[in-house]
Formats: structure tokens, sequence, C-alpha cells
């Protein structure tokens, strides 16, 4: 009886006789031109690019989602340059986020899990259909000097605990650094922050002030840290003031002073960041 074994590159043919146990072998050597992995060659090499396809189109989709966090964490490892970007209007790095107003002329970062004023939201709504309306606009329709353009804070907080930029509406008819140096220009401000509550139990305590300036923008930014309480409560502050284009710009940020300790170093960030974009 004759049993055929195919291996890939020989032939053995093997003889056996039935009444004798010894078995006679012939090794035939079969060259193969062909072999099984080559002819699988191209499939492998076409499941490899698709795999590699498939790989990095998913990459792109789990970074681009910011998915458990991962392009925050990439962009976390060299944060300067994220920021720089601007990136970080999108996604959060370490912890910020950035809000810009180019129609207004400014930026700044805020905590990655604060969220935008409601009110100041649907106004925004609200504004932008007016503008797309045809209608004719109304006469004297101007903005409150005091309103936030915008404002952050945590979900669900009373509105002690925000940070918000105010925007001059018209043109100021006179020069902040004619107060004087920064501690004369805080004292300034906060008065005025605190004559503008019309309550007569309200105090203001400035804390320190510094001047931090932008040469090539040539712009003057005064930080003030203030203390503001009443008969009914106590806050802290940090504000960053700036005038450009003959409009005075004022982020303030506060807090019950309970919450100051913790927030220190989130306020300070905050102030920092603050410039003028035009």
């Amino acid at each position: 009886m004759a049993i055929q074994h195919n291996f890939p590159y020989r032939t053995y043919m093997t003889q056996q006789n039935s009444g004798d146990r010894k078995d006679d072998s012939t090794e035939i050597t079969i060259p193969s031109n062909n072999l099984p992995a080559e002819q699988f060659l191209p499939l492998a090499t076409a499941f490899r690019r698709r795999l590699l396809t498939g790989i990095g189109s998913a990459s792109l989709v789990f970074v681009g989602a910011n998915f458990a966090g991962t392009t925050s964490f990439l962009l976390g490892l060299s944060p300067e340059t994220g920021r720089n970007l601007k990136l970080d209007v999108i996604y959060p790095i370490k912890g910020f986020s950035r809000c810009i107003k180019p129609e207004e002329g400014f930026e700044f970062i805020y905590p990655a899990n604060w969220v935008g004023d409601q009110t100041l939201l649907y106004r925004a709504a609200g504004k932008a259909e007016l503008e797309r309306s045809l209608d004719l606009p109304l006469l004297n329709r101007r903005r409150n000097v005091n309103e936030p353009v915008v404002a952050f804070g945590p979900p669900g907080s009373s509105g002690e605990l925000n940070v918000s930029v105010v925007v001059s509406p018209v043109p100021l008819d006179f020069s902040i650094e004619a107060f004087g140096g920064p501690e004369e220009v805080g004292e300034a401000i906060v008065q005025k922050i605190i004559g503008s509550v019309k309550r007569s139990d309200v105090k203001g305590t400035l804390i320190r002030s510094k001047l931090r300036e932008d040469e090539v923008k040539e712009v003057k930014y005064y930080v003030l840290e203030f203390a503001v309480k009443s008969a009914s409560f106590r806050r802290h502050n940090v504000a960053v003031c700036g005038a450009r284009g003959g409009r005075l710009f004022t982020l303030n940020a506060q807090t019950p002073e309970s919450g100051w300790t913790i927030l220190k170093p989130d306020f300070y960030k905050i102030a920092d960041s603050f410039s003028l974009t035009f």
C-alpha cells in the first residue's frame, strides 16, 4: 500500500509490504516556486495596510473626541505649547479652558468644570438673532456699563463664586494712568466698585496691587486683590483692569471669604491669563 505525504519542499513515498514490516522509503525533492505563504502574501499585505489605517483612524477619533481625557492629558505634557496654539478653547489643559471673545477683544482661562452664565448666554443668542433680523435696530440701545459680557462659575452656584468680564460700552473720557501707580489705581477702582453697590454698610479694602505690562501690545494691566464685606457677606476678589482703544476692560473673580484659601491658585492663574487681543 502506498501512502503519500505532502510538505512544502519534499514529497515522501512510502512502500509497505503486507508480509514484511520493513518499509522502503523513497525521497523525491520537488522544487516549489509558489509556496502557500507566497500565495497569501498580497492578501496579508492588504490586511496589514487596512489594519494600520483602521488603527490610525480610531486613534484620531479617540484623540479628537478627548475620550477619557486622553487629549487633555497629552496636551498637559506641554501646556504652554497647547495654550499658545489656543487648543484649550476645545480641550481643557491642566484643568483650565479658554474663553476668547474676538468681537470684544479679550481672552482668559477659567476652571474647566465651570459653566457659562445662562442669562448671558441667552442674551447673547438674542443679540445674534437681532443682528440677523431685517428689522431696524432700536435707537439708544446701549448695554449697561456694569453688565458683564461673559461670566463663568461652578454648576448650581448662587453667583457668589464666579469670574466675569465687564467692558465699557463707550470710550473713556480719562486715562487710567492718571490715577497714579498700581496702588493708587487699585484704591480708585475698589472705591468705584464699592460705590456702585449703593449700600452704606458695604466696605472694600485693597490687599495688594501690581502692574503687569505687555510691551508688544503696549497694554498695562493693573492686577488687584481686595476684600469686600458687609453685615451679611464677606468676599475675596481678584481683578484685572486694562484699557485699549479708549475702552476699559475689567475681569473680576470673586468667592466667599471661606473659599479663598482653596481657590487662591486658580484666581491667580485666571488673572495672569487675562489679555486684550486686538
